[in-house]
């Protein structure tokens, strides 16, 4: 089965609770409607844990800004906790590696007190220190970041990472959910597509089937630097094609579900700057130097996190109003939108989407 990146709707794990669903109904209601005040709660928090990672990833923006090391506040973190009744999920996730943040573990056991769902997406390295964790607080979904089903490959991409010991921890993690007799935490790869690694994809979904991952997801790599312009896949849409096609065939044959992007000429956005993005009615983001920011792949800064504000009063700030309004607005929306490459939300038709050499495509953030 194929599927397209969610964007209004979330991951459909446990049934969501009456608040919860209530909650989400005003939120999608007020979307369709285009608000810009809401009476809504946001549906997710995201949440910057970090943006320092134990890898050195080679398509990893750091290489191309100025990456100032911070961490999220962990009395920001319960200030946030009276939210997780009513919106669907805390996703732990940002520009850096989320389970390098001291307090990840206990981040989760707060979540777990709660009706949302933890989310968040590792690179996998860390696993093994994770696992009972991720049982004792009912993780229900996340990610592992690998791009390369080969070791080597792999490794050279992503500086630092050993895909033996990834393999052998996901392994134990879903030895342990058959044992309990679990349907969660449910588990994707996500994959970073460029020339060099595209032919491995269906290996990469045969190493799934092996683990016993239920779903693999596609990106394409976005070029921040000079130095990986080899890597694009922009202007090679023929070889994309033929590898996805067997990549599919393989995940029908072993009951893997595929999550990939458009074809580049059949994007749904046609030829807007970007689809219609409902960022900042879904979520609230905040990055891990305490500035909420529409989303995690803009420069754009909203304002400081007061954790002495009322919450609502911070969710329909006069900068929140104003994005909301002109983020559709192919007239009105932010440069950086117009050249959004956020994978959900971007258009796979534009160039933009695929190579942001030379733009501000980053925060600048502040200790």
């Amino acid at each position: 089965m194929i599927v397209r990146a969610k964007t209004k709707l979330l991951f459909e794990g446990r049934p969501l609770t009456e608040r919860q669903q209530a909650n989400s109904r005003l939120n999608l209601a007020e979307i369709d409607r285009g608000e810009t005040v809401l009476k809504s709660y946001p549906r997710r928090l995201v949440l910057e844990l970090t943006n320092a990672c134990n890898l050195n990833c080679v398509m990893c923006g750091r290489n191309a800004a100025d990456f100032k090391t911070t961490r999220f506040d962990m009395d920001v973190f319960r200030s946030l906790e009276p939210l997780m009744d009513t919106i669907e999920e805390v996703t732990l996730m940002g520009w850096g590696e989320p389970t390098v943040h001291p307090d990840f573990p206990e981040m989760l056991r707060i979540i777990s007190e709660h009706s949302a769902r933890a989310y968040f997406c590792t690179n996998g390295m860390r696993l093994d220190r994770l696992k009972d964790a991720l049982f004792d607080y009912n993780v229900e979904v996340f990610g592992v970041s690998l791009d390369g089903a080969d070791p080597e490959t792999n490794a050279r991409i992503r500086r630092g990472s050993d895909l033996l010991k990834i393999k052998e921890n996901l392994k134990a993690i879903v030895a342990e959910k058959k044992a309990r007799g679990l349907k969660y935490p449910w588990i994707n790869f996500v994959f970073c597509a460029m020339r060099s690694n595209l032919h491995e994809l269906p290996d990469l979904v045969r190493l799934a089937a092996e683990i016993g991952i239920e779903e693999v997801k596609v990106v394409y790599l976005t070029v921040f630097g000079d130095d990986l312009m080899n890597e694009t896949l922009w202007g090679h849409e023929e070889e994309v094609r033929q590898v996805f096609s067997e990549a599919v065939e393989v995940a029908e044959n072993l009951g893997i579900l595929m999550k990939l992007p458009h074809y580049v000429g059949e994007d749904v956005a046609g030829d807007q700057f970007h689809k219609d993005c409902f960022v900042s009615w879904r979520d609230f983001f905040l990055g891990s130097d305490g500035y909420v920011r529409p989303c995690m792949s803009t420069p754009v800064k909203f304002f400081k996190y007061d954790r002495e504000r009322d919450f609502m009063d911070m969710w329909n700030d006069p900068a929140y109003q104003n994005y909301r309004a002109i983020v559709n607005d192919k007239n009105r929306m932010e440069d950086a939108c117009r050249r959004c490459y956020q994978s959900s939300h971007c258009n796979w038709n534009r160039k933009e989407s695929f190579i942001q050499v030379g733009e501000e495509f980053s925060p600048e953030w502040e200790k």
